[in-house]
């Protein structure tokens, strides 16, 4: 069996061993044809994880120095199939370290989805994936789906759940069947950016309520519903997006009621709620589950590309939601559907949110330990934090100047949900990079902020 000789802490794993590849192609250790070990029995060789090694073999094929073919193993290709080698001392990467998405790190799914989408190809589900489906999906899929949201809504009933191209197809759908053209819509004064823009797009009124460090405060969202008359709460009560809040039991219940009392519809958004090893805070939706929406997604907790959602809803809002997914999309992608159930069926799901629950855990240390002299707001596990700028920073000229070094944030400007808002944060994300590469990253920022003038750096 064929196994790479590297050494040294340079670079990440992954691509040693795809460096290691290149050079025995090159000297001849490695003939065109010969197959490559599997996965499994490479990483228990060199006591790495299965994902490490189908992401170097990935980055091989990048090269154009293997190619994999289903349900034989990954093979060296004949010299004439490989394009140069880049220059020594260059990067195919972009010079910037992207710090702006907030996704799951992907160095252990690569392997997971080879083997997902091998299987389902053998597999009798694969005809019925193919064709179109009824309202709402295919009941196999929403019984996982309803496994999925039971996590946090243990009484979830699987006729009850509707699939999605992702979350944020699932807020579209929930914003354009429970409001009107020039309805209010509440969501909290700083916001995720994609609920500013459905919001505009679909012609909704947007109006931010204040929050605090535990999220929306229910007297602010009391005084919104007098004032403004909204249809719609959109609220992020775990792992808030940007601010990192976590809102308590009470102030949960307490919001709650007063949608009840102001017949506000809840749009709760839990798109971070696996974040949480224990959850121990009830989704907000159980306190009012005839008026709310929860919504959850794969891509985040699992794969971007795994564009499948979840919506749990009250009976008498199903035919509406059924039906603005046929308006919007048709139908989710039920292969996606069928990847997804199967990923949750089998246990994996689970795992997978463990490794990124551990991977966050790090990453998470790692920034306090090079921005702890700062103000930042995070949780143990999650994906991002958020940077309160000492004076005399900007949001805006903070990230501009960053990026301008490499490294991209997004000002705390875009999170505003009304402009006269103020704000002096950006978030940062934490998963995409590796971890040497979110290190540099995270200490390029540091020394910016430590800079007595921050314009000298222009």
């Amino acid at each position: 069996m064929w196994v790479p000789q590297y050494s040294g802490h340079a670079q990440p794993v992954y691509l040693m061993i795809a460096d290691a590849l290149e050079q025995d192609i090159s000297t001849g250790h490695l003939s065109p044809g010969d197959r490559l070990p599997t996965l499994k029995d490479l990483a228990e060789t060199l006591k790495v994880t299965p994902g490490t090694i189908g992401r170097a073999y990935d980055e091989a094929a990048k090269r154009g120095l293997v190619i994999g073919e289903v349900g034989r193993g990954t093979f060296v290709l004949q010299a004439n199939a490989r394009p140069a080698s880049p220059t020594p001392g260059t990067s195919t990467d972009s010079a910037q370290i992207d710090l702006s998405i907030i996704k799951p790190n992907d160095a252990d799914t690569g392997g997971w989805l080879r083997d997902a989408i091998t299987e389902l190809a053998q597999s009798a589900d694969l005809s019925r994936v193919l064709d179109y489906t009824t309202d709402g999906g295919h009941t196999v899929h929403k019984q996982a789906g309803a496994r999925w949201v039971q996590r946090s809504l243990p009484e979830a009933r699987w006729q009850q759940i509707i699939l999605t191209s992702g979350a944020q197809h699932g807020l579209l759908v929930a914003i354009s069947s429970l409001s009107n053209t020039n309805d209010v819509i509440l969501c909290e004064a700083h916001c995720y950016p994609g609920i500013i823009s459905l919001a505009h797009s679909l012609d909704r009124r947007l109006k931010g309520v204040q929050i605090d460090e535990f999220g929306l405060l229910p007297e602010a969202f009391r005084a919104a519903c007098i004032e403004h008359r909204p249809a719609l709460l959109v609220c992020v009560t775990t792992h808030q997006n940007p601010t990192n809040s976590i809102m308590p039991a009470q102030r949960r219940e307490a919001i709650a009621q007063i949608a009840r009392e102001h017949e506000v519809f809840i749009i709760d958004d839990d798109i971070y709620g696996f974040l949480e090893a224990q959850p121990v805070h009830k989704p907000i939706s159980a306190y009012a589950p005839e008026r709310s929406i929860y919504l959850t997604s794969l891509s985040k907790s699992i794969l971007p590309a795994l564009r499948i959602g979840y919506l749990y809803a009250p009976p008498e809002t199903l035919s509406r939601l059924s039906s603005m997914v046929r308006s919007s999309v048709w139908m989710p992608s039920p292969l996606m559907a069928q990847l997804a159930s199967n990923l949750i069926n089998s246990g994996m799901g689970e795992q997978l949110v463990k490794v990124q629950q551990q991977e966050a855990a790090a990453r998470q240390q790692m920034a306090r330990d090079i921005l702890g002299g700062y103000r930042i707001r995070s949780q143990p596990n999650s994906f991002h934090i958020w940077l309160e700028l000492p004076e005399p920073w900007t949001c805006d000229e903070f990230a501009n100047l960053a990026r301008a070094h490499g490294v991209t944030v997004v000002s705390g400007s875009q999170f505003l949900a009304q402009r006269t808002t103020a704000t002096s944060g950006v978030r940062i994300a934490l998963m995409a990079p590796s971890r040497a590469e979110l290190g540099f990253a995270l200490t390029k920022l540091a020394s910016l902020l430590a800079s007595p003038e921050p314009r000298l750096f222009y």
